[in-house]
């Protein structure tokens, strides 16, 4: 071969074929879950589609524009994505250092909220913040900004929290503040996701099992005496129990959900067909979202849906044990707390709208009408993503290092000899 033949220049085709066998840092993308996308997408999708279809008749009569809602839930929807993407740009190392600040702001939100004038009352409850054309409700974003804190918490004192009693009383304390805030709105069902679902996390964070059953007996008392001493709160459960003892009254809205469900049957009776909602059924479009989905889709229909929120807990889960196993403990936390959050509040919504629990007046993830709860289930799916995304280039990294030390071995192989 001459010495021309040695040198040439290497051809186009070469060129991009040797860059293609590179690894780059662009190859690490910002989505890979395309099917955890899929599945959020779906459920988004879906519940515009059922806001639409059980709030027509009750736009219309209050209103008098049908489609009110389902362009408002649109709104919120394209909010919620948009500020998703732009938050997945965001570093988990800011949310870890900021989770103190975000927790402080959520606190002071919900004080805000109780102070006449400022807050807004709808239906007895004063849960709102009145921002012109939108309402922003602040217990929807402390469920996620006590999740970011107690997950930064549990990296910071881990250690303390499975040794010491002060370590496990300090983010007790911060919840008792954030719940007996909650109550005072009164909001009983957020504050019994935020303090399950804090719980959960402190467990998964390695508590001592003694110090959580302790915890879980003087929740259970404290639930017990808020339930008694509330009137209304002991109406809820009574009707609960036996809704059917007083059809009319405490247990009208149980009973009309399980009517939508009996009527439902298997494959339900159309889209746009249901009875349930046409003014029998209230909060038909946020709280009782999934009686009308069983009524209009059936069984079928309302499995899909658990079906598809079991993919997202778990998808949450395996995200939290990957990042587990790479070191990044704040990133896993979160993964597990989000996961945490959606599986408990879903659950509560379903059991209620099937009558396996009290009503709670929680909406249904991604699904129900609100502002506030689409933007903040959103935003914690970009978390998600984020989290998976950092774990992959932590894995590039380490891919890159072995590549690197293989190279090393073989150049001083080639030296030795």
């Amino acid at each position: 071969m001459s010495r021309a033949m040695a040198f040439r220049k290497p051809s186009a085709e070469e060129v991009v074929t040797i860059k293609s066998k590179q690894p780059r840092i662009t190859d690490v993308k910002f989505v890979s879950d395309y099917w955890l996308l899929f599945v959020i997408f779906m459920l988004l999708g879906i519940g515009i589609v059922m806001v639409g279809s059980s709030s027509f008749e009750i736009a219309d009569r209050k209103l008098d524009q049908p489609l009110y809602y389902l362009i408002r839930q649109m709104i919120y929807v394209t909010i919620g994505v948009l500020a998703a993407a732009a938050l997945l740009r965001v570093p988990l190392e800011f949310w870890e250092k900021m989770g103190g600040y975000f927790l402080m702001a959520g606190v002071l939100s919900l004080i805000l909220v109780l102070i006449p004038g400022v807050g807004r009352e709808i239906n007895g409850s004063m849960r709102w913040l009145s921002l012109g054309i939108f309402n922003v409700q602040p217990s929807e974003f402390a469920k996620l900004f006590v999740i970011i804190y107690m997950a930064g918490y549990l990296v910071r004192h881990g250690d303390s929290m499975q040794t010491a009693l002060g370590g496990f009383v300090r983010p007790m304390a911060v919840l008792a503040l954030v719940c007996v805030l909650l109550l005072a709105e009164p909001d009983f069902g957020a504050a019994a996701v935020i303090l399950a679902t804090a719980m959960a996390m402190m467990f998964l964070g390695g508590v001592r099992f003694s110090q959580f059953l302790v915890l879980m007996v003087l929740m259970s008392l404290a639930m017990a005496a808020l339930a008694i001493s509330s009137p209304y709160r002991m109406e809820r459960i009574t009707g609960f129990m036996d809704p059917w003892a007083d059809p009319f009254n405490s247990g009208f809205q149980l009973t009309q959900a399980l009517i939508a469900f009996g009527r439902g049957e298997w494959f339900g009776v159309g889209l746009g067909s249901s009875v349930q909602k046409l003014f029998y059924l209230p909060e038909a479009h946020t709280d009782f979202l999934f009686a009308v989905i069983s009524e209009e889709l059936g069984f079928v229909g309302g499995l899909t849906i658990i079906a598809l929120f079991c993919f997202v807990v778990i998808r949450a889960f395996v995200i939290g044990r990957m990042a587990e196993k790479v070191g990044m403990r704040f990133a896993s936390y979160l993964a597990y707390g989000i996961g945490i959050w959606i599986g408990i509040q879903a659950f509560i919504n379903i059991g209620v709208n099937m009558g396996v629990l009290p009503t709670k007046g929680l909406t249904l993830p991604f699904m129900s009408y609100g502002g506030s709860s689409v933007l903040v289930m959103c935003l914690a799916i970009a978390l998600l993503l984020r989290v998976d995304y950092e774990r992959r280039l932590i894995e590039y990294d380490n891919h890159k290092k072995a590549v690197g030390n293989k190279k090393g071995d073989k150049a001083e192989g080639a030296r030795a000899w």
